[in-house]
């Protein structure tokens, strides 16, 4: 399904699409890789692209308003386009255009997809103000200045944004409800054991944590005022926010000749199904090396890709000794949550440290460290890097 890599392309024109953290990346490198072709990114925002993680944290909390990747100079300096404020609407891979939503139309011999994620919503909660999702700068923004004003908050879904923000609300002194169906919060990635210490985290800081259960109804007048569970506990609240996750944002390339499925579907290197086009980032569905595809979703896993994606489209050698070992992170209170290789709900979980709030734990699957999640120990948790790397038993953490 996939085109063959050649060795030398006649690549005069790159085009990327979307503008966040994996298409500067892809522009960094290809320009590190001495491509010295004209190279444009085409950004539905209005802004520099930016750096997202800090938009539930600091930028929620107004400690921080710039998260630019890079100042405007240095698209300037090395000479990358910027066409901001336009999405692309249309990809014509057979005559290789894309058409934006204001009518342009751009030429290219590359084209690479970067346009990331969408924030899901709940068909069934109306658009009231003072309902959000958290996704963009312009979201995160909204938020800031309704949170301003607000007593009550309820936060709907406990994964990684859903608990980052409840965490920033509480630190602007917002009483806070943390609702999830599963029966821990980060249940699905973590696991209930590691998911239960999650809990005790946010219910020691105030946090009315609510799990097993979901939300009946959302209603309001003008804006909104009461959450209503699926147990029929009810809350007045000031706020809303719906954090239970992210879909890929593909809509666009439909009727074009792009493969895709929860994500554009890509080979090993970033390929799609069509000639001439890639994708990476939170977007991509990269094939590992079991021939699986994947779908990442973690800020480390774009300079990654970036490193392997730009050779390939350039028809040069792949970086030798390239081990990638998955990372993320998650900045909760006073303590970063981190986890290192890629730990499954269902792997055994050995539990080495807890002292009420910090903690270490260790992942086992078929004998081996699948990886390793620490909460405030930083320390502990990259010593194991070279160890998940090299799928050591988990006799050799443990021993």
């Amino acid at each position: 399904m996939y085109e063959a890599l050649v060795t030398i392309r006649a690549t005069e024109r790159v085009v990327i699409i979307g503008g966040g953290l994996a298409a500067a990346r892809t522009a960094e490198q290809l320009r590190r890789a001495d491509y010295d072709g004209s190279i444009t990114i085409v950004s539905d925002e209005v802004h520099l692209p930016y750096d997202r993680p800090p938009l539930s944290k600091e930028v929620l909390r107004s400690e921080l308003d710039d998260v630019t990747l890079k100042p405007r100079d240095f698209y300037d300096e090395n000479k990358i386009r910027l066409l901001l404020g336009s999405a692309v609407k249309t990809l014509d891979t057979a005559n290789r255009t894309a058409t934006l939503q204001n009518g342009t139309v751009l030429g290219y011999d590359e084209a690479v997809i970067a346009t990331g994620l969408v924030p899901r919503r709940i068909p069934s909660i109306p658009h009231l103000p003072g309902i959000h999702v958290l996704r963009s700068f312009d979201q995160s923004m909204a938020l800031r200045d309704e949170a301003a004003a607000a007593r009550h908050a309820v936060v709907i879904g406990a994964g990684f944004i859903g608990c980052e923000v409840a965490a920033s609300l509480r630190g602007l002194g917002v009483d806070v409800v943390l609702v999830e169906p599963q029966p821990t919060p980060l249940a699905a990635v973590l696991g209930d054991r590691i998911g239960s210490l999650v809990a005790r985290l946010h219910r020691s800081e105030g946090v009315d944590v609510r799990t097993g259960v979901g939300v009946d109804s959302v209603t309001g007048g003008r804006r909104v005022e009461k959450v209503v569970l699926s147990d029929g506990t009810e809350f007045d609240t000031d706020l809303v926010v719906i954090g239970i996750g992210s879909r890929p944002n593909t809509e666009w390339l439909e009727g074009s000749a792009v493969l895709v499925d929860n994500g554009v579907v890509c080979d090993h290197v970033g390929r799609t199904s069509a000639p001439h086009v890639w994708a990476l980032g939170d977007v991509a569905s990269w094939q590992d090396a079991a021939g699986h595809q994947v779908r990442v979703e973690h800020w480390s896993n774009v300079a990654d890709q970036a490193r392997v994606l730009v050779p390939s489209l350039l028809g040069q050698a792949l970086p030798s000794n390239l081990v990638v070992v998955p990372y993320f992170w998650s900045d909760q209170y006073d303590v970063k949550i981190q986890c290192l290789g890629e730990p499954k709900a269902d792997d055994v979980v050995h539990l080495v440290s807890d002292d009420g709030r910090k903690f270490l734990a260790y992942y086992e699957r078929d004998g081996v460290v699948a990886g390793v999640v620490g909460c405030g120990m930083p320390g502990r948790v990259m010593k194991t890097r070279a160890k998940i790397a090299a799928g050591a038993p988990i006799s050799e953490i443990l021993g």
